[in-house]
This record gives structure tokens, C-alpha cells and sequence, in this order.
């Protein structure tokens, strides 16, 4: 079965989400639900006019950092350092970027007005983090997420020129690897994911690795 939430801060237990991914519906933004969220395996997904959607996907698309895939093209593009790549410097205009570029097979976007405003919020808490890619002093590609300090949680990403969401990628990886990081999140497969060398693991599994210290390959 599928939940509605109320105005009460509380999630039902992952193990009931229905066999689609869909833990719920309804709720709020909040940045205490949000947190909540993330802290629990769960993360909002739908589209603008629809009720607000809480997934826990099973199985669940992860990247473990020493597995990352870099393709010799890619090596090649990372060194003649066409990009320069900074974090957390224009938070809001990386996720703004997210919601309007146009996708292959997408007629949308499922990052809303809403959701914008209440990631900026989590943004302002330390939660949220960006990873932008310049060519000079253009924006041309990042991507944003939530750190939960062991685990980044992948959100969404965006390129206007070839491979520079890659970079973003591959330099948060590298980022990650320098810290006290279990794995990157991905949420869901993807084929452009399984590329850079993510894959999916079971829920159980993912929800052991969220909850512990220790990885359990």
C-alpha cells in the first residue's frame, strides 16, 4: 500500500513501500521532513501538480567511490583543464539550471518552484552542497545533492557543453574519496550512471551501509 502522510513529522517504515518505490504521498518540504528523509533512505520525487511523492527505491543505484569508471576520452577531456571547478559557490543557480534544462525524453521537470526553495534552505543549513563547472566565467554544468556526511545523496545534474556534468561528477567523487565517504547515492538506474561505474544494490543493503559505519560488501 502507498501512505499519506499528515502535518506529523513521521515516515512509515521503509520495509512497506509498495513494490513501485513509493513509500508515500503528501507531507510537506519542510527542512526537518526533508532531513528526516534522507536519514531514513526516502527522497521526494514528482512532477509540478502533483501530489509531493516519497521514494525508497528497491534496488537502489549507488556508486562505491573506488569503483568509479573514468573513460580514457574523459581522461583526456579532465586533462588539457578546459574547466575549473568550484563547490557550494551558486547553489541556487545549479539547482535552477537542473530544473530547466531540457532532457532527452522529458517534457518536464520534476524539480518544482517548491522543491527549489526548500533545498536552498537546506543549502543554508550546510546540507545541501553544489559542484560547479566553468568554462572561463560561464556556468556550464553541476550538479547538487545532500551530505549526510558518509553518504552523498545525488540529486539531479545539468551540462550546456559536452562532458561537463561529467566533471562535476568525477571531481565529487574525488572529493568524496579524500573524506570519511561510504558512497554516492544515485537513487535510481540510468544508463549514463551505470557508465561512470554505479550499480544497484538491494535496498536492505543500501539501508545497512546508511545506517552503519562500515560498508558490508
Amino acid at each position: 500500500m502507498i501512505f499519506q502522510l499528515t502535518s506529523d513529522l513521521i515516515f512509515p517504515p521503509v520495509r512497506l513501500t509498495h513494490s513501485s518505490g513509493i513509500l508515500a504521498i503528501g507531507g510537506d518540504l519542510s527542512t526537518q521532513r526533508l532531513k528526516l528523509a534522507y536519514r531514513s533512505g526516502i527522497f521526494p520525487w514528482f512532477e509540478d501538480g502533483e501530489p509531493i511523492t516519497w521514494w525508497s527505491p528497491d534496488p537502489r543505484m549507488v556508486l562505491f567511490l573506488d569503483e568509479l569508471k573514468v573513460s580514457k576520452s574523459m581522461k583526456v577531456v579532465l586533462n588539457k583543464k578546459q574547466f575549473t571547478v568550484t563547490y557550494n559557490t551558486c547553489f541556487r543557480t545549479v539547482i535552477e539550471n537542473c530544473q530547466t534544462v531540457k532532457r532527452v525524453g522529458q517534457n518536464g521537470t520534476w524539480i518544482t518552484d517548491d522543491m527549489v526553495d526548500a533545498y536552498v534552505k537546506l543549502h543554508e543549513e550546510g546540507i545541501a552542497k553544489s559542484i560547479e563547472v566553468w568554462d572561463g566565467e560561464e556556468l556550464v554544468g553541476g550538479l547538487y545533492g545532500i551530505d549526510l556526511g558518509h553518504i552523498f545523496c545525488g540529486e539531479s545534474m545539468f551540462s550546456k557543453v559536452s562532458n561537463a556534468s561529467k566533471v562535476a561528477f568525477i571531481s565529487l567523487v574525488n572529493q568524496l574519496k579524500a573524506g570519511d565517504y561510504k558512497l554516492l547515492d544515485c537513487q535510481v538506474y540510468n544508463d549514463h550512471l551505470a557508465s561512470l561505474g554505479a550499480r544497484e544494490i538491494s535496498r536492505e543493503h543500501f539501508l545497512e551501509i546508511l545506517e552503519s559505519e562500515t560498508i558490508p560488501r
